[in-house]
């Protein structure tokens, strides 16, 4: 069997099968209030059908733990026609004769099970700790992606224990970002990296000027009812042609109601807040935003610096230091970012002051993810990894590079360095941004 790359990352088996547990804890918490009618999800280009996403879920493990790791054979039969995503056309996967409810949770527990078993019985490897990894980091961000294809589909709020978001207001204003050299990208040290995370590379950033936070709905709205989803000069030939097929007038979930803005947050409708991030944007909205305020969005090494960068003395960039976090190295504990669903949604702008950057930016991971201006791209060195070929190879191009995490991704995943990406036009998605003035 083809080795992994040699890495030093190795999770004892309780805190590997713990992470294993907690997140098809989750998983199974987001659809188990769902009817038999509902999990009969609409066919949609944005959405999955939901025994195929489950189903899917399920075979990762099956066959990038089970079956690499032991050679065993296959929990289902023919898995790999159904579930593998690289094998399945989207639209066809509503055709598959796909088990019915009862056996998708049936897959899902018996590969469940057999990962929990296989790992009980010995301390990890590298190689484990690194597969099991990648299959419980995948399965959270399809359990995100469930969380938003309920809000997509106006189904009820997932049933998760959640706290009530903070009122703390805005956070107006820019930092002054020193310009200089900045390592983009993971570091061969680092606990766990995707592939086009590889590897840290030095770029020449100029001086720039950041957000300390992402534009809010107010700010938003005022972009709205300046009509500036009518205005051509300030969207770019594509954003124009898919604001026009769509006739997209505002954020895909805002209503005007006899008394102001309204949201549609899942099933029910609430006002809007003006100062939570702006969400649900696709990266055409926006860069037409952006030209409106006469801005525009951070490149990905700006962003990462401002995220990741530390200060010298003298007020140059520390080129020995970058952070995990943007208030340091220490994990989230519930004071330094809206992750994990806590709230249930986006809260205020000005809410964790201790989430700050070295430079001041606040919240540059959790609430809503970022975009950047930067097509998503290999990083130099790049090459396709070994055992998941598909994660990004075939996706570099035409998708934006986001940035930060959003309130319903998972702890685990959400570091600086975590390049996430989708095509412009997802407005889908948990998706906000922050702006940059313009250089001179």
């Amino acid at each position: 069997m083809k080795q992994l790359q040699d890495k030093h990352f190795i999770l004892p088996k309780s805190e590997l099968i713990g992470q294993v547990k907690d997140t098809r804890k989750r998983t199974l918490s987001l659809v188990e209030d769902l009817t038999d009618d509902q999990w009969d999800v609409p066919r949609k280009d944005i959405v999955n059908p939901l025994r195929w996403e489950l189903g899917h879920v399920a075979f990762f493990y099956d066959a990038f733990v089970c079956q690499i790791l032991d050679g065993a054979p296959p929990l289902i039969e023919g898995g790999n026609d159904l579930f593998n995503s690289f094998e399945v056309d989207h639209d066809d996967r509503w055709g598959l004769a796909l088990p019915d409810r009862s056996g998708i949770v049936d897959y899902m527990t018996k590969v469940y099970h057999k990962s929990i078993e296989r790992l009980d019985t010995h301390e990890p490897s590298a190689q484990e700790t690194y597969l099991y990894m990648l299959a419980v980091l995948h399965e959270d961000m399809h359990g995100e992606a469930i969380t938003y294809m309920r809000q997509t589909l106006g189904y009820a709020k997932p049933k998760l224990k959640h706290l009530a978001a903070p009122n703390a207001g805005d956070f107006p204003g820019d930092v002054e970002i020193p310009g200089g050299t900045f390592m983009l990208g993971a570091k061969p040290e680092d606990p766990f990296v995707f592939d086009n995370e590889k590897w840290a590379h030095p770029v020449e950033v100029a001086p720039y000027q950041i957000a300390r936070a992402p534009v809010t709905n107010a700010q938003f709205q005022g972009f709205v009812e300046d009509r500036g989803y009518q205005r051509r000069e300030l969207w770019s030939t594509q954003g124009w042609i898919w604001r026009s097929k769509r006739g997209v007038e505002a954020p895909i979930y805002w209503l005007k109601g006899q008394a102001g803005w309204l949201r549609r947050n899942y099933d029910t409708c609430v006002d809007l807040e003006p100062n939570h991030p702006v969400s649900h944007v696709s990266w055409y909205e926006a860069e037409a935003y952006c030209n409106w305020a006469g801005r525009r969005l951070p490149t990905e090494v700006e962003w990462d610096l401002a995220a990741s960068g530390e200060p010298t003395s003298d007020g140059k960039i520390n080129t020995a230091t970058k952070r995990s976090y943007p208030w340091g190295e220490q994990t989230n504990d519930g004071n330094y970012a809206n992750l994990d669903s806590t709230f249930m949604g986006c809260v205020d702008v000005g809410a964790f002051p201790e989430s700050d950057s070295a430079f001041g930016c606040r919240q540059m991971i959790g609430n809503v993810w970022e975009w950047t201006a930067d097509p998503f791209y290999p990083l130099p060195g790049f090459i396709v990894d070994y055992p998941y070929r598909e994660y990004s190879a075939p996706w570099f191009g035409y998708p934006k590079v986001l940035k930060g995490g959003a309130w319903a991704t998972r702890t685990r995943l959400a570091t600086n360095k975590y390049r996430n990406f989708f095509q412009p036009a997802r407005n889908d998605v948990i998706s906000g941004f922050r702006t940059c003035a313009k250089q001179e």
